[in-house]
């Protein structure tokens, strides 16, 4: 029995660290498409520069279409990639590798610019406006990687479940339920006699 846990346990932690290593290069793509957010410095504060503006609901949006795309992706490859037995352990993988993957494309995308960003901020004139870097305000949103990745692994589980391979036996004359075969069979009647062999 411990041959089967080993592997199971190897599994999980390589399904983790694959989908985790995928935060970072997702956080830079987040990054270099978030619509920019206006701020304007106030003794040393930035401040939005339009507070009712759309942008940092774009930012939360975008994030989340990001996140949503890459588990989808991740929960389809761990489906393919994944043999018979490992469902547990890949769908685990999945939970812990989507968490940990949008939390670090979160804090890598955040990071972008950032220095320039608090530079500016510290060192700004009063009524200076700069363009803010990316951030999350509504942190649900980082759930959208986990989620739909464990969603699509069940589903595709679901739909094409593997079923157990057929015993290779070939019914054919003397199978119940089947014409000429079994308990449908029927005796050939003798020459010169009915079924029961009964002369006439």
């Amino acid at each position: 029995m411990r041959r089967p846990t080993g592997r199971h346990f190897a599994t999980w932690l390589v399904t983790t660290a694959i989908v985790a290593l995928l935060g970072p290069l997702a956080g830079l793509l987040w990054a270099k498409t978030v619509p920019g957010v206006r701020y304007v410095i106030v003794q040393g504060e930035p401040l939005l520069a339009d507070p009712e503006g759309q942008g940092p609901i774009g930012i939360d949006a975008r994030f989340a279409l990001i996140a949503l795309i890459a588990g989808i992706l991740c929960g389809a490859v761990a489906y393919l990639a994944g043999g018979r037995g490992n469902d547990v352990a890949l769908l685990l993988g999945l939970a812990a590798g989507g968490a940990a993957a949008a939390v670090l494309a979160w804090k890598t995308g955040h990071l972008i610019g950032l220095d320039r960003f608090h530079d500016a901020a510290r060192h700004g004139r009063d009524g200076t406006a700069v363009t803010g870097v990316a951030d999350l305000r509504a942190k649900g949103v980082l759930v959208f990687w986990a989620l739909p990745a464990v969603a699509v692994y069940g589903l595709l589980e679901l739909v094409f479940r593997r079923l157990p391979a057929g015993d290779g036996r070939d019914e054919g004359a003397g199978e119940a339920d089947e014409v000429g075969g079994g308990e449908l069979d029927l005796e050939s009647a003798p020459s010169g006699g009915d079924v029961e062999g009964r002369e006439r």
